[in-house]
Order: C-alpha cells, then structure tokens, then sequence
C-alpha cells in the first residue's frame, strides 16, 4: 500500500450507544491534529468531510434494537463512501463515531475486495468482540453488533444493506479482548475466528501473535482493514470510551502493533471509533488515537 496519499472520512455515528457523545469523534481528532501529523508525515491528505445521512426508513421488527432505522441509514451512506474511498487506491482512515460505523465502512470495502479478486482480512482490535446478532444482544446497542454483520450473520438480512462478501472468519482476528458476554463466546467458538484476549497477550506477546495473522495476510495476498476501537487501550491511558474495561493493552503494545502492521506494508485502511470526547482527560485519548495512526504509517523514532 502507497501512504503518500491518504483519504479521510468522518462518520460522526452516534445512535450505536446508549452514551452520547461519539458523534464528535471525527471532529475532535481534526482539531486535535490528525491532519498536521498526516502532512507532516509527508502524506498528501483529502479530507472529504464528513457523512451525512437524509432519509431514514419506517421499520418494523421484533428484535431489542435500538435506534436500527437510524443505524441502517448510516450503513448505507458509509458503505457508499467507504467504497468510493478504498476505490482510489489511497489508505482510507474512518473517523468514528461508534463502533457501528464498521457496519459500513467494511462492507463497502469487501465489496472493493471482490471486485479486485481479493481476500479482505479483518484486525479487530476491542475489548469486546461486537459479535451479537439482532436477536441476541440483552443491551439492543447496534455497536455491539458489526463482527457478526461482516462475518454474514442472517439475522441481519432485510435489514442491513447487503454484504457483497462476507468476510470470512479464518480471514478475522480480534485482539485485546476481555470482555465477552455468554452469546457471544459460543458463536465465536463456533464460527472459528481467532480471538486472542489479554491473558493470551501476556502468555505469549502481541508481536508474535500479530505477526502470525499478518503472514496469513501476506501469503493470500490480502487486503487488511483494521479497526481500532479506544476501549482496547487500557483506560489508564486511554480514558474517553463510554465501554472502559480494565487491564488493556499498554502504550508500548498498542504502538508496537502499528509499527509492525506499518512494516508489512499490507494495511489498506483504518477504523479509528468510540472515541467519547465527553469523557476525555485535556484530550490525552485523542492525541493517543492520533500518535497510533502516525505510527501505523510510518512515524518511529529514528526514521
């Protein structure tokens, strides 16, 4: 991938959670400087602003969801623009919101992957693993849903714009989890995706861990999207989610990852989502978000 120029979209999506204040994370990261660093990097940035959404459909369903008319309308605006995006060849990065925004940022590159012949790989790194269906989740919080919509769970079929192509679970893995309700560990287990919580982290290290899914990557020609959520990070750290959960990956695990995702040259495009400014320390999560991005693309401390 050629990260000399970068497309920025901003998906200021907040009907996924229950807590308002999402809805200002793609704004808040431009003013925190997201794009000084991307230039500063030498990196040529298009900032197309950010989605909005218009028409909003009348349903009519039986599953505790909250606001899915809302969260359905934005899928379709950010499944448009995601593709157009990953369409001109440049790294994408999408400025959350929630973590409903994957609904449509990855199905509209998967639909991208198809077309060019090629697997689309998934980095999902959450505290959580946001694999509940329709039918499944006790909260009805969309966000907690968008692994499950782009490995092409049916439950969400008639609602959701159609997934050109799921993403299928041995192209997943999930990383730094370590909050997992009981539905949603047995159609993990069962699906087959690789889902690394932190115990396994400390076992055995993220390096090894991320290097092993990259060279899957790698050998099947891949393309990798990666979807950072702020509450993966340990809230001592990282403190402006609505979702904290203790014991998360450190500044150094979180930045070691970028850098090696960095090296393999495979990354096509970012997520960046729950990011709650209401909730943040003199915007310290911020400048985290924003010095992760500058290391996944290829700020270190010598070059």
């Amino acid at each position: 991938m050629n990260y000399e120029k970068c497309t920025l979209i901003g998906a200021p999506v907040g009907t996924g959670t229950s807590q308002p204040g999402c809805q200002l994370g793609p704004d808040t990261l431009r003013v925190a400087g997201l794009v000084e660093m991307l230039t500063d990097l030498g990196i040529q940035v298009d900032d197309h602003g950010n989605v909005e959404i218009s028409e909003i459909a009348e349903m009519h369903h039986a599953f505790n969801a909250r606001n899915l008319e809302t969260s359905v309308a934005w899928t379709k605006a950010i499944q448009d623009t995601s593709y157009q995006a990953i369409a001109s060849g440049h790294f994408s990065i999408f400025l959350g919101g929630d973590h409903s925004i994957s609904f449509g940022t990855i199905s509209g590159i998967a639909k991208y992957a198809k077309e060019q012949g090629r697997p689309l790989f998934v980095l999902w790194i959450d505290a959580h693993t946001d694999f509940h269906s329709l039918g499944t989740s006790s909260s009805g919080n969309i966000h907690g849903m968008p692994l499950a919509f782009i490995n092409g769970d049916a439950s969400f079929e008639g609602f959701f714009p159609e997934m050109e192509q799921a993403v299928r679970s041995e192209n997943i893995c999930l990383m730094g989890i370590r909050s997992v309700d009981p539905a949603e560990r047995n159609k993990i287990s069962s699906a087959g995706i690789t889902a690394h919580d932190m115990r396994k982290i400390d076992e055995i290290g993220v390096i090894r861990l991320l290097e092993e899914f990259l060279k899957k990557v790698n050998d099947a020609n891949g393309l990798l999207h990666i979807s950072l959520d702020v509450d993966a990070l340990d809230p001592d750290i990282a403190p402006a989610v609505g979702t904290t959960v203790p014991g998360g990956l450190t500044f150094r695990e979180a930045h070691i990852m970028m850098e090696i995702i960095h090296d393999s040259h495979l990354a096509t495009s970012l997520d960046l989502v729950e990011l709650n400014p209401l909730l943040d320390q003199s915007g310290r999560t911020s400048r985290l978000l924003i010095d992760l991005t500058a290391s996944l693309l290829g700020r270190s401390v010598l070059g």
